[in-house]
């Protein structure tokens, strides 16, 4: 197939020897297989800003480490130089995720390298040595539901002890091997300690894997790991071996925050409306 632009900087430089064919092309960025040597790989070539679709970035990007203070201020200014900044962390992210996931003992694609903003991995593969489906293009058993969700809660766990928290999980990015879930798509990846949203990322990773497995599953419907997982994790007491039961038993002495938001609306309606007659009556 014919070279994407792309992709020229690695056939030039040797470190890919010919693409195969596409892959995929999302929100964020298209993936390749090519050829290096005896061996395929995936090339990920990232979409610039004004292309990607992926929303909200700066609430993915909160609380991570920028290279130098200057770079942090020229972000917080928004100028050419922090806009160049802030793709350059987007790029990085999903390969710094991966060394680290990969470190701990999370199934992600290994990644081998990054050269001029395309990030080389593993093909992720099927027991056939195709390329391995998404999860939601396979149909799965009761029993395999079970077994997969207790899989993945596993390594969501994993992730939080290493200090991230994926911000984007679901059936979409999950892959399916000759051994099972392998998860992808890490760019967004968010620092667990740093970020106001980690629970909230973190409650949606966990019930996005129950709604998909549950599907399969019912029972698991019932289940309310994230709330667990994040107790443990405040307490400093969240370890990779933690036994998990997914019950959580609410504490009912704590503000209803729904309510709250309900009765402030509305007493705000409410002020409207008076405000309104107020003015109608001014004006007989």
């Amino acid at each position: 197939m014919k070279i994407p632009k792309g992709l020229q900087p690695l056939i030039d430089d040797g470190m890919v020897d010919s693409v195969v064919r596409s892959l995929k092309s999302g929100k964020e960025a298209s993936v390749y297989i090519v050829a290096c040597g005896s061996e395929l790989r995936c090339a990920k070539v990232y979409k610039e800003a004004e292309h990607r679709g992926f929303h909200r970035l700066a609430q993915y990007q909160e609380g991570r480490k920028t290279r130098s203070s200057r770079d942090a201020r020229a972000m917080g200014r928004r100028g050419r130089h922090g806009r160049s900044v802030q793709e350059a962390e987007w790029k990085n992210a999903e390969v710094d995720a991966l060394y680290r996931l990969v470190g701990v003992g999370v199934r992600v694609p290994a990644p081998h390298l990054v050269h001029e903003g395309v990030l080389l991995m593993e093909l992720v593969q099927d027991a056939q040595g195709d390329p391995a489906p998404r999860l939601n293009d396979v149909e799965i058993t009761a029993e395999q539901a079970r077994v997969w969700h207790a899989f993945m809660i596993v390594q969501i766990v994993r992730m939080l002890c290493a200090g991230l928290i994926h911000g984007d999980l679901s059936e979409f990015n999950v892959l399916l091997d000759a051994q099972g879930p392998v998860i992808i798509d890490l760019p967004q990846a968010v620092n667990a300690a740093g970020n106001n949203n980690a629970f909230a990322m973190l409650e949606r990773d966990v019930n996005n894997m129950r709604e998909t497995f549950g599907r399969a599953a019912p029972e698991l419907l019932d289940t309310e790991y994230a709330r667990e997982i994040w107790k443990l994790y405040e307490a400093s007491e969240l370890t990779p071996e933690s036994v998990l039961t997914g019950r959580f038993e609410r504490d009912p002495t704590l503000a209803d925050v729904d309510a709250v938001l309900t009765q402030i609306e509305d007493e705000r309606r409410e002020a409207e409306a008076r405000q309104r007659r107020r003015d109608e009556a001014d004006a007989l």
